[in-house]
């Protein structure tokens, strides 16, 4: 699946599940722009890590949430990289609470960043694929956006809502052979959940038929594929890696 010769973009890109995609990518032959907003360090890990396989890439810190911000820096990453072939809208946050005790700043700040940046971002490059008559946008999406979650609508909401977005868009696209999907990851192996007790952790297994929480790897292996030219007939779609939590549409 390689695709020697495109740049791409990954939000989110310095840890967990942002930082595997990273590295899936760059090992396809792309050139992998890592984004962050305030871990700079774990971003030029990111790089190192991808060099040390032999890939190539840059670093790029901006906020998603800051739409003015994401256009002049998108602009100025596809003057210097001839453009963005492949947009992973990977970035997000929570800001977890039950609904009755909900401030506004903790519903607006997810949706900022986990809604309104994709559409921001995915804004700022679809012209440029466009013109190209090729590209890939990937929006990460969750489970929880399929199943819900107690003391998560804001995050529910967001995730649900990139799936709507992600429709649209690829509707949108689709003239111009510029693909618009999402991946929804279940439970992850990352660092917040090494750190859950055994027992919350032995209760989300128990909610997972394959009886195991998946790795950032996985996620990054279905992502690497919608970036891939074997997808080119897929837009539109949600891939599911959730070791058979949810199984719907």
């Amino acid at each position: 699946m390689s695709l020697e010769g495109k740049t791409a973009l990954v939000s989110g890109g310095s840890r967990g599940i942002g930082r595997a995609i990273c590295l899936q990518l760059a090992a396809q032959g792309v050139h992998v722009g890592v984004n962050y907003v305030s871990n700079s360090t774990a971003a030029e890990e990111t790089l190192a890590a991808i060099q040390k396989a032999d890939g190539t890439g840059f670093i790029t810190g901006f906020d998603v949430a800051d739409s003015q911000d994401v256009q002049k820096k998108i602009k100025e990453i596809a003057s210097e990289h001839g453009g963005i072939d492949i947009l992973v809208n990977n970035a997000g946050i929570t800001r977890d609470g039950l609904m009755a005790r909900m401030k506004d700043v903790e519903w607006d700040a997810v949706l900022n960043t986990n809604l309104k940046g994709a559409f921001t971002c995915s804004k700022a490059v679809m012209r440029g694929m466009m013109k190209k008559r090729w590209g890939r946008i990937i929006n990460i999406t969750s489970v929880i956006g399929f199943l819900g979650n107690g003391g998560q609508v804001n995050y529910a909401a967001a995730k649900a809502g990139l799936v709507g977005l992600t429709k649209s868009m690829a509707r949108e696209l689709a003239a111009r052979q510029v693909t618009v999907n999402c991946v929804a990851p279940g439970y992850i192996v990352t660092d917040m959940t090494r750190d859950l007790p055994e027992n919350i952790q032995e209760m989300i297994k128990a909610q997972i038929p394959l009886g195991t929480l998946g790795t950032p790897e996985d996620v990054a292996s279905a992502t690497g594929y919608l970036a891939s030219e074997e997808s080119h007939y897929m837009t539109g779609q949600t891939l599911h890696v959730n070791g058979g939590m949810y199984m719907g549409n």
